[in-house]
């Protein structure tokens, strides 16, 4: 089989049918072998009845809770040799599936790629939320298909070799994705990383569209602060990823001084500023640079 389309959704009952419509439109795949399955993760709502009502749809229930978890049980239950992730607020052009696998078939040695994902937002964003589109998973990079080396693609949208993500990608990653016991976002970013350090190339396809369904209250400012908290406290063990086990005492401390130095100049800065923006940039800062001593704390709790 040539794709899986993997849709990870938790309480998804009220998006879930709309992104199925999606994928079920879709055009010039007639010469495609492929498949969708919907990873259900410990949904408490009518989300399982929804999706069997998709007969072509595969319905996978994943108890354990975190979207790290779901993910990785669509990549053993696909059969696809590349398999292509969405999100239950994510709705795919109606050329997505060809473009996912016409860019595969023609860069078969790559590990990854992501394409472009746009904003739609329920109600019209209050000034400063634009700039921090790349936190809710926004991804416009030009007209042109490009590596990607330092920063990389999210979760949503990404199109992966399923055996190179089973060699790369440990089966329990650190970072599991947001839950009730936890605050870490960035659990798509560690899988990635994993298939980049393994020398696999990650890559940005800018002919795949998705449109990133963006509710009012994840505009408000509590949601806002609370999302670039998830990413920063997930900052130091991402950072290590990127190293070699004897680097990283090392790298830590540099990481460290680093950031109390953006800190302080950013306070000097912005003191006298209370823009959205600012108190967010500002709540990144703090919390990664508390974030190797969070991820201590979670680990002696385990």
């Amino acid at each position: 089989m040539d794709l899986s389309i993997a849709i990870c959704t938790y309480n998804g009952e009220a998006r879930i049918g709309q992104v199925l419509d999606r994928v079920r439109s879709q055009i010039d795949t007639d010469s495609i072998a492929w498949e969708v399955l919907v990873i259900d993760n410990n949904s408490r709502d009518r989300t399982k009845q929804v999706v069997l009502s998709y007969p072509e749809v595969r319905y996978i229930f994943e108890a354990e809770q975190g979207l790290a978890f779901a993910r990785s049980r669509a990549v053993r239950e696909a059969k696809g040799q590349w398999i292509a992730f969405l999100d239950d607020d994510t709705l795919p052009d109606e050329n997505w599936v060809f473009q996912a696998h016409q860019f595969a078939q023609d860069h078969s040695e790559i590990g990854a790629f992501g394409g472009q994902i746009h904003a739609e937002y329920e109600v019209e964003p209050p000034a400063g939320v634009k700039k921090l589109a790349p936190y809710l998973a926004i991804v416009e990079r030009g007209a042109r298909a490009h590596k990607y080396d330092r920063v990389l693609p999210p979760g949503a949208g990404l199109v992966a070799q399923r055996q190179v993500w089973l060699d790369a990608v440990p089966e329990r990653l650190v970072l599991v994705g947001r839950t009730t016991a936890a605050m870490l976002a960035s659990e798509d970013i560690e899988a990635i990383l994993h298939i980049q350090n393994s020398g696999r190339e990650i890559w940005y396809n800018p002919e795949m569209h998705l449109y990133h369904q963006i509710p009012r209250w994840r505009i408000e400012r509590s949601y806002l602060l609370k999302l670039v908290k998830g990413v920063g406290l997930a900052r130091h063990h991402i950072r290590m990823t990127r190293w070699k086990s004897w680097q990283r005492p090392i790298v830590t401390l540099i990481y460290f001084a680093n950031d109390l130095r953006k800190l302080i100049v950013h306070r000097l800065k912005s003191r006298n500023s209370q823009s959205l923006e600012v108190e967010c940039e500002q709540q990144l800062l703090v919390s990664s640079l508390v974030s190797p001593f969070y991820l201590g704390s979670l680990r002696q709790k385990v």
